[in-house]
């Protein structure tokens, strides 16, 4: 194999090996599949978080209930670590006043 088939391949992964291209290209593809199912889960998440805000507003609450999102902070820490409570502040503005 040349040269330049070799660097052509891998160039898009970084690899330097066209095994470890393969790998690289394999794991990218359930990656990709992983971000779909993940986007449509946050999509599903901020569906059941409007019909719960709208309840809670139409029952006469506040759009927001402060100590359901200290539980989801917390949930997401333990679970992730620092960066969980962050990717669930995201969860939490991606799903706040869609009502």
């Amino acid at each position: 194999m040349s040269s330049s088939t070799t660097t052509g391949t891998t160039t898009a992964t970084g690899a330097r090996t066209e095994e470890a291209a393969a790998l690289i290209g394999g794991a990218r593809e359930r990656i990709d599949a992983l971000d779909d199912r993940i986007i449509g889960l946050v999509q599903e998440r901020m569906a059941v978080s409007a019909v719960i805000q709208e309840a809670r507003i139409t029952s006469g609450g506040r759009r927001v209930n402060l100590s359901r999102e200290t539980a989801v902070l917390g949930h997401y820490r333990d679970a992730l670590g620092k960066s969980g409570t962050a990717l669930a502040m995201t969860l939490l503005e991606l799903c706040r006043g869609r009502v």
